[in-house]
C-alpha cells in the first residue's frame, strides 16, 4: 500500500469532493491518502516546497510549479460566473485605488495574478489569509481588497462594494471559463498511479453528486462557521462538470492564463506537457 499526502483547502467545495476519495467511499487500489487541509496560498507554498504528493492549487501557483508538478483533469475549480471579486468599503472605479492598499488572499493566488493581468496600475498590493479581508476592510485597514470562495456570498452584508469581478473580465477578454485551482500530482509519481488518482477523483465527484448528503459531516467540520445556505450556494458554483473533466475547453483556459502570465514575465518559460502519460 503505497500512501501519499494531498492537500486541499478546507473549502466547502474541496472538502465535498474530496470526502469520497479520503474516506474510501470509492476505489483507489493500492493507495492510501494523508490528507492536510490547508487555506490556499498555504497550500500554494507547500508545493512551492515540494512537500505534498498531490495538491489543490492556485493555477498562478501551477505557472511556478509545472517543473515539478503535472495537472489532473479531474477535481479542480474552473468554470463562468465564479472569478475573483476586487471589493472596497465605498464605492468607485479601478481609477481611485491606484493608490490604495489592495488586500490580496495571496501572491501566488489566481485572484492575484488576474489583477496584475488587468494591468489596472494597482501594484500597492498586501497578502493576508482570505479569510480576513472582509473583517479588515470593515475595520478601514486597507480601501480594498480581491476576494474569494464564500467570501462573494457576503461582503454585501458588510457595507462593502464591488469595484470589478476579476472573473467576469477574464471571461469578456478570452471567451473562456476562468481557471480558479487545479490538482496537481508529483512528476516523478509512476504515470499509471497518477492515472488512477485521477480516474478515482473523478470517482469521488461523481459520488458526491449523486450523494450530495453525504459529506455534510465532514463540509462542516471544516467550515462551521458557514450557514447551510452559503454552503449551499458555495458548493453549487465551484463544483461543475468542470470538476468532472477540464474537457477541452477547460484545458484551453489553463493554457491561456499561463500564456498570457508568461507573456507578461509573471511566471518562468516552461514547455513540459500539462498532463501525465496515458
Amino acid at each position: 500500500m503505497q500512501t501519499l499526502t494531498l492537500g486541499y483547502s478546507p473549502c466547502p467545495n474541496d472538502t465535498f469532493i474530496f470526502n469520497a476519495l479520503i474516506h474510501q467511499l470509492v476505489p483507489c487500489k493500492g493507495i492510501k491518502f494523508e490528507e492536510r487541509l490547508e487555506d490556499v496560498e498555504t497550500l500554494n507554498r507547500l508545493a512551492m516546497s515540494g512537500v505534498l504528493d498531490l495538491t489543490k492549487i492556485s493555477y498562478h501557483a501551477f505557472g511556478h510549479l509545472r517543473e515539478r508538478y503535472l495537472l489532473l483533469h479531474s477535481g479542480g475549480a474552473l468554470g463562468r460566473g465564479c472569478g475573483p471579486l476586487l471589493i472596497a468599503n465605498k464605492p468607485g472605479t479601478m481609477a481611485n485605488l491606484r493608490d490604495s492598499t489592495v488586500l490580496i488572499p495571496g501572491e501566488l493566488t489566481t485572484a492575484n495574478l488576474l489583477l496584475q493581468l488587468h494591468e489596472s496600475g494597482i501594484h500597492n498590493t498586501r497578502s493576508i489569509p482570505f479569510e480576513q479581508i472582509i473583517p479588515a476592510l470593515s475595520r478601514g485597514e486597507a480601501e480594498a481588497g480581491v476576494i474569494i470562495h464564500e467570501s462573494r456570498f457576503t461582503y454585501q452584508q458588510h457595507g462593502l462594494h464591488q469595484i470589478l469581478d476579476l472573473g467576469q473580465w477574464w471571461e469578456e477578454l478570452t471567451g473562456l471559463p476562468i481557471p480558479l485551482g487545479g490538482i496537481l500530482a508529483r512528476r516523478d509519481l509512476d504515470p499509471q498511479v497518477t492515472n488512477r488518482i485521477d480516474q478515482a477523483l473523478r470517482a469521488s465527484v461523481i459520488y458526491a453528486q449523486q450523494h450530495p448528503q453525504a459529506a455534510k459531516s465532514y463540509i462542516h467540520t471544516h467550515a462551521q462557521e458557514l450557514s447551510d445556505q452559503v454552503t449551499n450556494d458555495h458548493i453549487q458554483l465551484y463544483v461543475n462538470d468542470f470538476s468532472l473533466d477540464l474537457g477541452d475547453e477547460g484545458v484551453a483556459a489553463v493554457k491561456e492564463l499561463l500564456a498570457r502570465a508568461q507573456h507578461r514575465g509573471l511566471i518562468p518559460e516552461c514547455n513540459l506537457p500539462l498532463f501525465a502519460e496515458t
